[in-house]
């Protein structure tokens, strides 16, 4: 059996999300997001890279800024069975839960396909399934997208979120989330989107922030 969501409404979604926004302003230097073009009559995936205990403060702010005012419905979040057991204020604002290795795992997995097939829903997913390195060169995707994007029945777009901090000269950072068109649930194919998601994470970085390159070296 698994823990079914209770979103948070559109009324207070945007009220939350304000609040989080106050927050987050207040501790950050600059906020700035890359946004896509959405597809109208489309429920959405946003997947995003996993790196801190802020990235669901983080990803309420996003949602609210890029998908609230173009047909977002209801935010629905991937957590696990234990961490809800432990909290059960997470199924208030839109968990559900997923119990790896047990049988329930394809009643989770039926349960976010039959809401993505209704169109403004939204899932937040880390497809890292852990905590890593923002700046971690290798996005491994988990076998949980394909079983999710292969059940859905109406159209749903995918979107990839690069999300990246630096402090540089100032002692508050700039956070930074670069977000890439990777389709629908229609052209969906596992190995090229994780290609493509790891080539866009890399340019990401690449691009917002000064680094040095590597030096190529050469082995005799």
């Amino acid at each position: 059996m698994i823990y079914k969501s209770k979103p948070i409404s559109p009324f207070w979604f945007p009220i939350a999300a304000w609040c989080i926004g106050l927050f987050l302003k207040s501790r950050c230097k600059k906020l700035n997001i890359n946004p896509i073009k959405l597809k109208p009559g489309h429920s959405y995936i946003l997947m995003c890279n996993h790196f801190s205990f802020w990235d669901g403060f983080w990803a309420f702010y996003i949602c609210n800024k890029v998908f609230m005012n173009k047909g977002m419905k209801s935010l629905y979040i991937m957590s696990l069975k234990k961490q809800m057991d432990k909290n059960k204020w997470l199924r208030n604002i839109g968990s559900f839960s997923i119990d790896p290795g047990k049988k329930s795992i394809n009643e989770s997995f039926d349960y976010i396909a039959e809401v993505l097939s209704e169109p403004g829903n939204l899932l937040l997913f880390y497809p890292q399934g852990k905590l890593e390195s923002m700046y971690t060169r290798y996005i491994k995707f988990d076998d949980g997208l394909y079983q999710i994007v292969t059940r859905i029945n109406g159209s749903c777009q995918l979107i990839w979120n690069s999300t990246t901090m630096e402090f540089f000269e100032s002692v508050r950072p700039t956070i930074e989330a670069n977000m890439m068109d990777c389709g629908t649930n229609h052209d969906f194919d596992f190995e090229a989107l994780t290609k493509k998601v790891n080539e866009f994470h890399v340019k990401s970085i690449e691009s917002k922030f000064r680094y040095t390159k590597e030096p190529i070296t050469y082995h005799f």
